[in-house]
């Protein structure tokens, strides 16, 4: 009895070995399929870390390293960020400034036209503007465009002869260049001495290139009492985005002449503009009417005043319009970093310096609806000024005043642009 016993007992051993092994077994092979799934998530995700890291560095240059300087100093500061925004924005615009993060694109102050073509019909030639050939406003996506042809000169009516600092801003769309489009194909920009179709003495060209074959690059050049003095070619290659929404962005100081189109700056040149300059035209030159199509819109012209930075440190506030919002959201667009980034270099510069920042709108639409997005524009300049340049949150306090205090009347696109604009008031 006792042997059968031992022998049972063995057995017992060998099935409960035998069935752990085979547990084991699949345990191992299950760990080892976790094993691999967890490497594979591993690899995906440092592949896709390696992978933004490449792309930021591309769009973003040695703006990370700052970052990761100033991360552990301010990261306590930054976790308390007010957030009052429609959804989905805020994401979306940091992404953009980042983008823009070397745009150093500071627009005036004061307006001195603005038209978006919003009282203009439909086919009809825009009421702001002067030719001596022909054009008419179409419906591209929603957006009004004015259309221009070849062999025509486009003037604005811009009341007072151009100052000595101003800046131009519009933008520009191409559709229906292709192989036959001709390499002297451009838009040009002219700066003169009078606002007339004849030849003007005192003259600065930009040429803007349309041709999809080569680089052509930007052609510069100006007349000095007839005299030509300098033309030259930039080589600057645009072929890859002339077929979308470009964003032009050009700054006069005197004699220096920028230009910037989107983030980027294609024209930089210290003694450009003679002069006597008072007008701006546009001017197509050798385009297909009807084949090749030039669009512009949003033309902005605006006089410069004080530096920003010293306006805020030595009066203790100062107001912008060149802060930019898509229409009726909190959404800051891209070309306002230049006017942030001045912001923050003075918050910088004195680490005493706190502000509060006001929003304004024009009357246009409800009052209480206008009070709560100047509230949320005041926000979001904030939350950029504090997420992307690194300035304490208890240095930045918020306010919006809607359509209450305007600084200019509410009867004309100028005005209404004037009054569209944020504030900020030293404390």
């Amino acid at each position: 009895m006792k042997i059968l016993k031992s022998i049972l007992f063995i057995l017992v051993i060998c099935i409960a070995t035998q069935a752990n092994a085979q547990l084991l077994k699949k345990i191992s092979k299950r760990a080892k399929k976790a094993v691999e799934r967890t490497v594979e998530r591993r690899v995906e995700n440092e592949t896709s870390k390696k992978t933004d890291q490449a792309l930021d560095s591309i769009f973003e240059g040695n703006k990370n390293k700052n970052n990761k300087k100033n991360k552990g100093k301010n990261e306590s500061q930054s976790k308390d960020v007010s957030v009052i925004q429609i959804p989905g924005t805020e994401k979306e615009s940091s992404k953009e400034l980042e983008v823009y993060s070397k745009f150093d694109f500071v627009p005036g102050d004061k307006i001195l036209l603005y038209d978006d073509f919003s009282l203009d019909n439909m086919g009809d030639f825009p009421a702001k503007w002067n030719t001596n050939g022909t054009g008419e406003l179409v419906i591209i996506e929603g957006q009004r465009w004015m259309q221009l042809a070849g062999k025509s000169i486009y003037i604005p009516d811009v009341l007072k002869p151009l100052p000595e600092n101003y800046t131009i801003e519009f933008d520009m769309l191409t559709k229906g260049l292709d192989k036959k489009t001709s390499s002297q194909a451009k838009l040009e920009v002219w700066l003169e001495d009078h606002n007339q179709f004849n030849t003007s003495k005192n003259k600065a060209t930009i040429e803007i290139p349309l041709w999809l074959l080569g680089n052509t690059g930007f052609i510069v050049e100006n007349k000095v009492k007839g005299a030509r003095v300098i033309r030259n070619k930039i080589e600057k290659d645009i072929r890859d985005i002339i077929s979308e929404k470009i964003h032009v962005s050009i700054a006069v100081n005197g004699k220096r002449f920028r230009m910037w189109m989107n983030e980027n700056k294609v024209v930089d040149i210290p003694r450009l503009i003679p002069e006597n300059i008072v007008s701006f035209k546009l001017h197509p030159r050798d385009i297909r009417d009807g084949i090749d199509h030039v669009y512009v819109r949003d033309f902005k012209i605006a006089a410069s005043g004080i530096d920003l930075r010293s306006q805020l440190l030595n009066e203790g506030r100062f107001s912008t319009t060149g802060i930019l919002f898509n229409s009726g959201s909190d959404q800051i667009k891209p070309e306002s970093n230049g006017v942030l980034k001045q912001i923050a270099d003075a918050l910088q510069q004195d680490t005493s310096l706190n502000l509060n920042i006001i929003g304004h709108t024009d009357a246009d639409g409800n009052e209480g609806n206008n009070l709560k997005l100047s509230q949320q524009r005041a926000i979001s300049v904030k939350n950029i000024l504090v997420s992307q340049f690194y300035i304490a949150n208890n240095r930045l306090q918020t306010e919006g005043k809607g359509e209450t205090e305007p600084v200019d009347e509410n009867t004309t696109t100028e005005g209404k642009a004037n009054n569209r604009r944020v504030e900020f008031v030293k404390i």
